[in-house]
């Protein structure tokens, strides 16, 4: 038999663990997103992450997933040893695929960084160190990645990956922010 004081104690009970359980998603929240802004910091911050390599990550709680395919495999290393000392990370899933190496696709790739940053209407592009279209060869077969200002930099772009001869295939992932 519940008494008619007991019933405001036990609702008093339920409003404050309701608000404690809200609370910690709000702190979850917020310590997921400084993980996603450590992590992009971080990986900016690479020093041999160029142009030709292409590093996405995706944050789960403490638990960061790296994506991506990069040229070199120390570059797979040094963007997982970075990630894991991030204050909040538990583990790092590294899926980064490293590129074979090929003098076929080496020459390929600076054909296609003239190509597409040597074009007039996407020289501006090419300023600043961390370049936004990212030029990913891998045995003739090319992906764009990365965000451009509009759909006719995006067309151009792939159009200008397209005329490069020796190339087998060109996937344009290439996503526009309209800022």
């Amino acid at each position: 038999m519940v008494h008619k004081f007991q019933i405001p104690v036990l609702l008093m009970f339920v409003l404050l663990s309701t608000a404690s359980f809200f609370g910690q998603d709000q702190t979850s929240d917020r310590a997921q997103a400084r993980i996603q802004k450590e992590v992009r910091h971080e990986l900016l911050m690479l020093p041999y992450f160029g142009v030709f390599d292409n590093i996405e990550y995706q944050v789960n709680g403490d638990v960061v997933t790296l994506l991506g395919s990069v040229t070199r495999p120390t570059l797979k290393s040094d963007a997982e040893n970075v990630v894991k000392r991030i204050e909040g990370v538990s583990r790092v899933d590294n899926k980064i695929d490293v590129l074979p190496p090929s003098p076929m696709d080496d020459k390929l790739r600076l054909e296609l960084f003239r190509a597409i940053y040597g074009y007039p209407s996407l020289e501006k592009y090419s300023l600043g160190v961390q370049k936004p279209i990212r030029i990913i060869v891998k045995n003739g077969h090319v992906d764009l990645d990365g965000v451009v200002d509009s759909d006719a930099d995006k067309n151009a772009a792939g159009l200008r990956a397209n005329g490069v001869p020796g190339i087998f295939s060109v996937t344009n992932n290439l996503r526009v922010d309209a800022r």
